[in-house]
Parts: structure tokens; C-alpha cells; sequence
């Protein structure tokens, strides 16, 4: 029988972890819960970020149709059109090595197009 040091009552050895432990497992369990909710916050999306979003998610769809279309000059146009749109989405999640990606697709394109 051990005593545990957070509830101070009086247990069977099974309810510890190991025997070196002080702490009973039902008083880890209630921790640990606690500290994983202190980690986890609740928090709504700004307008910014939404929006932002939504442009990434049709900027990927631009980006998904344009090889079907590429031998067109359509094609090469969405795919412009897909690395502009994009660029919002991963600025904002501050990913600046899709920042790049993006924008060098949309440069390609474009001078692919004048050409």
C-alpha cells in the first residue's frame, strides 16, 4: 500500500504506474487531461483568414483542372490564375516557401503565355 501525493489516500500498488511512482494513476489521468486542454484553444478564424482559405481552396481547384486544359492557351491561363489565387492562403499561414512556388508558377505561365 502506498499513499499518493496529490489525493493523499491510502492505494494498492496496481494503482500506481510503476513502484517508483508517487503519483496514482487516476491523479496522472486528471493531469494530463487538464494540461492537454490548456494546449488546445478554441478560437474563431478572423475574416482575413477565411477568406484566404476559401481563395486557396480555388486556387488548388484551378490548379487540379489546368493539366486538362493545357495544351490551350486556357490551360496556361488557369494555371496563372491558380498561382495568384493561391498566394493569399499560404501568406497569411506564413508559409513563405508556397509564397515562392506560387508566384514562380504564376511568372512561368505568364512569360509561357507571351511567348
Amino acid at each position: 500500500m502506498k499513499k499518493c501525493n496529490k489525493c493523499q489516500k491510502t492505494k494498492q500498488n496496481s494503482k500506481f504506474l510503476t513502484d517508483n511512482k508517487k503519483t496514482c494513476k487516476k491523479c496522472e489521468y486528471r493531469f494530463k487531461q487538464r494540461f492537454l486542454r490548456l494546449l488546445v484553444h478554441d478560437r474563431r478564424l478572423s475574416a482575413t483568414e477565411r477568406i484566404a482559405g476559401r481563395l486557396g481552396y480555388m486556387g488548388t481547384a484551378f490548379m487540379m483542372m489546368s493539366p486538362h486544359l493545357l495544351p490551350d492557351k486556357i490551360g496556361m491561363i488557369t494555371y496563372i490564375i491558380a498561382g495568384v489565387i493561391s498566394i493569399p492562403q499560404v501568406f497569411v499561414a506564413k508559409q513563405w516557401n508556397l509564397v515562392a512556388v506560387n508566384l514562380n508558377v504564376a511568372i512561368a505561365y505568364i512569360i509561357l503565355y507571351l511567348t
